[in-house]
């Protein structure tokens, strides 16, 4: 009897120091961060998808290096987008910084902590911080229920940021925010347009008062005209709300109207990061710069001497990548050394201490500066 009561006395002392140490970890992520300062720092986050053959037993063959040690910094009330080749691992990245995806090594430091270790209420208070605007306005939202359930659905899951009898003027309050009219709340999906449910979707991502805003790809599926509206609506909601934002696309004039930083992603690594002036103006990657002169000019004699980077071959798979720089099976400056060694992310030798825009991280042993958009 004696061992029982001292094994229970010692295992209330091990329920009582996790509870403090979830209480804890849940008082730094409430804590503010100042303007200007890292919110959320990516360190070599790595996503391999096993690939097995085999019914009964099955065997692990291969693995899909869908992202393969990504690192990045986001900082409070900045937009860091996002851009790439669809399969590259944008959508990926979006999971797990949103603990969708279980990553297969690497960290996520919100606040300070590393959320891919947090379980429990700790994680619960991280992602009511850290929400998502998903790509597909059609399917994101169900259905089968209302947009005031829809809206106030986050409310039962987190009680603490609206008490019961008070979420129905809650959620009208969002709509009006989003530029929806309130009395829309009995209304289904089916009877809105696109725009208006991606705003239904924004709304929802907005319900729990997040620091951090995931958008994956949120205006790809709109017209250009209720593009402009819904990225005009998000930056108005980040100067209201002081949100951060990791916003994914394809489209790079959209990526560099609303984004202060942009990385490019290659086949699940980061190919080149800095800011907008940076990426645009002077690009050092070659695939940044092939992307680049592929984007529309709308002035026809510019375009007419404008030069156009034509990449050969199709997109590795990520099941079998190639060795060293990946992005060297299609890049005209490819030499021995792009296959023997993986090139670091950092700024080029060749522009290190030098007062130039040119002068941010790429992933090229042969980083130069081209100008490619402007160039006639």
């Amino acid at each position: 009897m004696a061992e029982t009561g001292m094994k229970d006395e010692a295992l209330s002392d091990v329920v009582a120091s996790d509870a403090s140490t979830t209480a804890e970890v849940e008082a730094v992520l409430d804590a503010p961060v100042e303007r200007g300062e890292p919110i959320l720092q990516v360190r070599n986050l790595v996503k391999h998808f096993p690939l097995t053959q085999g019914v009964l037993f099955k065997k692990q063959v291969g693995a899909v290096k869908a992202v393969d040690g990504v690192s990045f910094d986001l900082y409070q009330g900045e937009t860091l987008g996002i851009v790439g080749e669809s399969g590259c691992g944008k959508s990926t990245v979006a999971k797990l910084l949103m603990t969708l995806e279980t990553a297969t090594s690497g960290e996520v430091f919100y606040k300070g902590q590393d959320i891919t270790k947090l379980s429990g209420r700790a994680l619960k208070a991280v992602r009511r911080n850290i929400q998502m605007v998903f790509q597909d306005p059609y399917t994101s939202l169900n259905p089968r229920m209302t947009v005031g359930d829809i809206i106030g659905e986050p409310f039962d899951i987190h009680p603490e940021v609206a008490p019961k009898g008070d979420r129905r003027r809650r959620v009208q309050e969002l709509l009006d925010v989003v530029g929806l009219n309130p009395e829309y709340i009995n209304r289904y999906p089916h009877q809105f347009s696109g725009g208006q449910r991606q705003r239904i979707g924004i709304a929802r991502g907005l319900a729990l008062n997040p620091e951090i805003i995931i958008c994956d790809e949120p205006v790809s599926a709109l017209d250009v005209s209720v593009q402009a509206q819904v990225i005009n609506l998000m930056e108005k909601l980040q100067d209201e709300f002081n949100l951060s934002y990791v916003f994914i696309a394809h489209d790079l004039s959209i990526v560099r109207h609303i984004s202060d930083r942009v990385g490019v992603m290659y086949l699940g690594k980061l190919a080149e990061i800095g800011t907008d002036a940076e990426i645009y103006d002077h690009p050092t990657h070659p695939y940044t710069q092939a992307l680049l002169s592929a984007v529309p000019v709308p002035d026809p004699e510019a375009r007419e001497g404008r030069e156009r980077i034509i990449l050969t071959g199709d997109v590795p798979s990520p099941a079998n990548p190639p060795s060293g720089c990946r992005f060297r099976t299609r890049c005209w400056k490819a030499q021995d050394k792009c296959a023997e060694e993986v090139p670091v992310l950092a700024v080029p030798e060749v522009f290190a201490g030098r007062s130039t825009l040119a002068a941010h991280e790429s992933a090229c042993h042969f980083a130069e500066e081209k100008d490619v958009v402007h160039a006639a």
